[in-house]
């Protein structure tokens, strides 16, 4: 199973519509990423646990449907989150397994956004924060990375797309962060 966060396919799209000149090859690259990903590791699954999509409809919208196309074999599940608002029939239509809220798998929970309140019953995997640490170096000087956020209850995915910001955590003690450097996972704390 590949579980993802936050792939936001079409805001590149949303943003040139309304204007701005963001690239196209942005939402191409995290598509390849996408696709090398499912080659390298060979998942019968792949969740998204929220914003797989950013907004409306657009162009990104169909080439995702044509991307899936390519990949029968590989059955896919999007919880859906915040900026998933293309209605359970759309996702069905591009061949995806559509949850409104959660999905649970023995005692892993999937969400978009982590509960405020958990009761342990099960551990919680979740996106939606896009978060990111901080790593400082001598004289001053900070670089922010994506990160991937683990405590005992629950987990929090890094986002994938790489056109989003950063909400930068603070991990206690008895937490695991394991950041995005170079295209390589590094423990933090």
């Amino acid at each position: 199973m590949l579980i993802l966060s936050d792939l936001h396919f079409g805001k590149t799209g949303h943003f040139r519509k309304e204007g701005i000149a963001v690239p196209a090859e942005v939402f191409q690259e995290d598509m390849m990423r996408l696709w090398h990903q499912i080659q390298f590791f060979g998942p019968k699954k792949v969740v998204f646990v929220g914003d797989l999509f950013h907004s409306r409809m657009n162009l990104e919208v169909d080439w995702f449907r044509k991307w899936r196309n390519d990949l029968p074999m590989v059955e896919m599940h999007l919880v859906a989150g915040n900026h998933d608002v293309l209605g359970a029939q759309v996702y069905e239509e591009l061949g995806l397994i559509w949850h409104r809220n959660d999905w649970s798998v023995e005692d892993i929970r999937f969400v978009h956004d982590t509960p405020g309140h958990m009761d342990g019953s099960q551990y919680v995997i979740s996106g939606h924060v896009h978060p990111g640490v901080r790593l400082a170096g001598m004289g001053r000087q900070s670089l922010r990375f994506p990160c991937f956020y683990f405590n005992t209850q629950f987990a929090i995915l890094p986002a994938f797309s790489r056109f989003t910001g950063l909400a930068l955590i603070e991990p206690k003690k008895q937490e695991d962060v394991f950041a995005i450097v170079n295209d390589q996972v590094i423990p933090v704390s």
